[in-house]
């Protein structure tokens, strides 16, 4: 497929990338209404018990897993620090098989794959 002049979207700021999901109003927290991020207004805090928590240390990130349960259900958090910069993933518990599959499939293609030499 081939776009011409005409095609391009000149609105678009040079970090937005078209999506399949629609464009999110707000994406990075900057909605130009306020303070809404993703186009709606920001929640309550909800309180959350942790079930149960575990960290491990590879190379130089940490990895903190904290199995954690709030009125809304159950879920895992996993965060990686570097250097005190975090990012979290939160894995719903209905999910837990499915990730749990696919990292044991990764693991095993990484042992089976010989390393690339440089």
């Amino acid at each position: 497929m081939q776009f011409g002049i005409r095609d391009v979207n000149w609105n678009m700021i040079s970090n937005e990338r078209p999506s399949s999901f629609g464009h999110r109003n707000g994406f990075n927290g900057h909605s130009g209404q306020g303070s809404h991020g993703y186009g709606g207004p920001k929640q309550a805090p909800v309180a959350e018990d942790t079930l149960r928590s575990d960290k491990i240390q590879i190379e130089r990130k940490t990895f903190v897993f904290s199995l954690r349960e709030n009125p809304r259900g159950r879920f895992l958090r996993i965060t990686e620090d570097v250097n005190g910069r975090r990012d979290t993933i939160i894995i719903p518990a209905t999910g837990l098989e499915d990730f749990r599959r696919v990292v044991e499939d990764m693991l095993q293609t990484s042992n089976d794959t010989p390393p690339k030499t440089a």
